[in-house]
């Protein structure tokens, strides 16, 4: 408290000297105001014309004439305002001679003002000098404004927000599923608390760290828990607060902001999305000349300050591969720490984080959540659990149930149940026979995964009905059959309409996108094909954003590539539409109790298939495995698209 305060009364100078300034500006503006007014009104009350003059003149109303260039100063004899004599002013209209002979014939004390040439040459230099030094000294002021770290307003002054320890509360308790990622920042908290044990052998601080991976994996979290564990000041900015307009703002944000944390050092500066101003250099088709220069000077900053005060640089970001290779090298950014999408395990303690303070019922069972929830990020988990707690408070209940977690799963992936969107008879029947097609595709192949749900209500992003598939439990690799298995069933929907209404509709355009997308990776990233064998055909770009393969082929390759995709989906698509044709008295039965209970469970699904087919136990089916990392989706849900 005592730093915060000692702080705040260093920052109030500046304030209370741009205060001060504001206050005379505004009292000589007034001062002007008062005066312009006041002759205004002077002119306004005391002028008459010289006709009137004269009368008075002739009246014997005025005792003394004084002559000011072409004005007159008249003082009355008979009319006093707080015992003075009143003074009124007219314009000459006449030669002085004529007013000479008139003031003389009146008896009028008269006398002429000579002005002094000193007076009006030292005038009219104030008129001159005055407006000048107003403006040197506003001038001057703003120039040490920018020399004390901005310019006016404070445009190049750091941004950052500095935290103390008990302002953060957050500590590693709090981050949940990133064991590796924690033990590799757990060394650099050791070493702020205990730096003896390691200098004693010659190892030194790093001078920082590279927290990498997608969106929602927890970055800006683990670095507020490295500032929370080390109980050390913790500055924190994102990479866009010292990019501006003007070119120069942004190197001297980075030099006020390294100042102030040496100031308070040992501390921890952490810049989120630093890909903004980190992006490598390259003149080909022209720079940044404001963002380069916030990046030299940063590296300049880096290099310049001595690990031993216990200065840390942490920063995130999720497009490694477009940072400047000056900014990765060792002495810099010496250790990566890679925050990646958590497993099974990780997204059962994140779960048990985030429901901590949720009052849950005996039938939640975190572990299916989070088996259900293949690819899921700790921001997506966080947001399922409170979309649960809505949930059940919508439906007037005190604790969440695992119907709450399930339905709320379905609500982050493909929204909430339109109930106002009222299917035909018509469109009912190909919603449910497409989703049917999915699933029964599913259940005939032994390398599918269970189906979890069946519906066709439709859903507010676009979903006039889908089949959930949940895996029995985690795995990280998929085998050519598992993904071949994997395009049948999604195309089984498409299938089914053809079989049953001899024609297709545009629902099946989501699976066709996804079906396209699987056989190509297989073809040019995983070797899969006979033709090109084991020649890799594409690199992933943006991995931890959206993953997106570009192809690094001939045009005559790529036309070979399509070719190729068309084969593989033409193949799959045939024998989805051979499983469903063989089992077609199997599809109209659960099409049938589909369109009459709008949303059926796998358990059900499950009983009307082996009761049609005969079996008395139930059979253990093969399992699919999460897809990798570039094509995986929390949960792989095959949905009839909206048009």
């Amino acid at each position: 408290m005592e730093q915060n305060q000692n702080k705040g009364s260093k920052d109030d100078g500046p304030k209370n000297k741009q205060s001060l300034l504001v206050v005379v500006i505004c009292l000589m503006m007034g001062l002007i105001v008062v005066n312009l007014f006041s002759i205004l009104t002077k002119n306004q009350t005391n002028q008459i014309n010289y006709s009137e003059f004269i009368e008075k003149v002739n009246d014997g109303e005025v005792k003394e004439v004084v002559i000011k260039s072409d004005t007159l100063e008249i003082t009355l004899k008979e009319q006093k305002i707080m015992g003075q004599p009143v003074k009124v002013y007219t314009t000459m209209s006449e030669s002085l001679d004529e007013l000479t002979k008139r003031l003389e014939k009146a008896d009028v004390t008269f006398g002429r003002e000579q002005p002094s040439p000193v007076a009006e040459v030292i005038l009219s230099v104030l008129g001159m000098v005055i407006p000048i030094v107003v403006m040197i000294l506003l001038l001057s002021f703003m120039f040490k404004r920018m020399n004390g770290g901005g310019i006016m307003g404070g445009v190049g002054k750091s941004k950052a927000k500095a935290y103390v320890q008990k302002e953060t509360g957050i500590t590693f308790k709090d981050v949940a599923g990133q064991d590796e990622a924690k033990e590799s920042l757990q060394e650099v908290v050791d070493f702020l608390h205990n730096p003896g044990k390691y200098t004693a052998i010659g190892a030194k601080l790093p001078k920082g760290a590279l927290l990498v991976g997608p969106p929602g994996t927890g970055k800006t979290l683990l670095a507020k828990a490295v500032a929370g564990e080390a109980h050390v000041p913790f500055f924190s900015l994102s990479g866009s607060d010292f990019v501006e307009m003007f070119v120069g703002v942004g190197a001297s944000r980075v030099r006020d902001l390294f100042e102030e944390a040496k100031k308070n050092a040992p501390c921890i500066i952490f810049i989120d999305e630093v890909d903004a101003i980190g992006k490598s250099r390259d003149s080909r088709y022209g720079g940044n000349d404001e963002r380069e220069q916030t990046l030299n000077q940063l590296l300049a900053e880096m290099d310049g300050f001595d690990t031993s005060k216990g200065l840390l640089i942490l920063a995130a970001t999720n497009r490694p591969e477009v940072l400047d290779p000056a900014l990765l090298r060792p002495g810099r950014f010496d250790r990566r720490v890679i925050v990646d999408r958590p497993d099974l395990k990780g997204r059962v303690s994140i779960l048990k984080v985030h429901a901590k303070n949720v009052s849950l019922d005996e039938t939640v069972d975190l572990d299916a959540i989070a088996l259900a929830t293949s690819g899921a990020v700790g921001s997506d988990l966080a947001n399922m659990v409170n979309e649960a707690a809505i949930l059940a408070v919508k439906n007037g209940r005190s604790a969440v149930s695992q119907k709450d977690l399930l339905e709320a799963v379905e609500v982050v992936l493909v929204g909430k149940e339109k109930k106002d969107r009222i299917l035909s008879t018509e469109e009912r029947k190909i919603v449910s026979y497409h989703e049917v097609g999915h699933a029964l595709v599913s259940a005939l192949q032994k390398d599918s995964e269970p189906v979890q749900k069946i519906t066709i209500v439709p859903r507010t992003m676009g979903a006039l009905g889908y089949v959930m598939h949940v895996p029995e439990e985690e795995k990280f690799l998929n085998t050519r059959k598992e993904l071949e298995a994997m395009l049948v069933g999604y195309l089984g929907g498409r299938a089914a309409e053809e079989i049953v209404f001899d024609t297709v509709t545009t629902g099946a355009a989501n699976d066709i996108e996804q079906a396209t997308k699987v056989a190509r990776a297989m073809i040019t990233q995983y070797g899969m094909s006979d033709r090109f064998g084991l020649m890799g055909l594409a690199e992933t770009q943006n991995q931890y954003l959206d993953g997106r393969a570009m192809l690094n082929c001939g045009d005559s390759t790529a036309t070979e590539i399509d070719h190729e995709v068309m084969k593989l989906l033409k193949k799959s698509y045939d024998e989805a539409k051979r499983l469903l044709s063989e089992n077609r008295d199997v599809m109209d039965k659960i099409a049938e109790f589909l369109i009459q209970k709008e949303t059926i469970t796998g358990k059900e699904f499950m009983k009307i298939f082996r009761e049609a087919k005969g079996i008395q136990e139930p059979e253990v089916k093969g399992r699919i495995e999460e897809k990798p990392a570039e094509t995986e989706k929390p949960l792989q849900i095959s949905e009839t698209a909206e048009m």
